[in-house]
């Protein structure tokens, strides 16, 4: 059964609902009841994009303040922030809205996986190469696919995370 996360100021929904893993799916439904399970690659391209108009240090330290307040729950102090950075990138509002909100329930999801080592962090790791460190959508979602998790933590504690 879904759970809902939060319904967006465009009339989309995010929500969690079982996947081929376990019950910790994100999906979004759009206005016109499209629903998806959006991949690392469709938000990683959409931000690398928000991030040369805006900022990729601007939308990142965005990022990194809605990842410092993550936990395994879902929280409405953190729903509302990502609503109020959201305001802050004017014709782009509800992109942001969406795509943050979208990636925030993927760190929740993360948080709550039973064998997950790195848990959020593994979002943060793409970000930072999506962002930061200027590497391509592609590359930041497919980076930590099959690297044993000391050698991601080391990279990560690199990174300062």
């Amino acid at each position: 059964m879904a759970t809902l996360i939060k319904q967006l100021s465009n009339g989309s929904i995010v929500e969690f609902d079982s996947g081929s893993f376990d019950e910790w799916c994100v999906y979004l439904t759009t206005s016109n009841k499209q629903r998806n399970a959006p991949r690392d690659i469709t938000y990683f391209t959409i931000l690398k994009s928000l991030g040369q108009k805006h900022g990729c240090k601007r939308i990142y330290n965005d990022f990194v303040s809605i990842y410092q307040h993550t936990n395994k729950s879902v929280s409405s102090a953190v729903l509302e922030l990502i609503t109020q950075i959201s305001h802050g990138y004017l014709d782009d509002s509800e992109e942001i809205e969406t795509w943050f909100t979208v990636i925030y329930a993927g760190m929740v999801a993360e948080e709550n996986k039973e064998k997950a080592v790195l848990r959020k962090r593994i979002k943060r790791l793409g970000m930072h190469q999506l962002l930061m460190d200027g590497h391509t959508p592609e590359f930041a979602a497919n980076f930590s696919k099959g690297k044993k998790w000391r050698e991601l933590d080391a990279i990560m504690r690199e990174k300062g995370f």
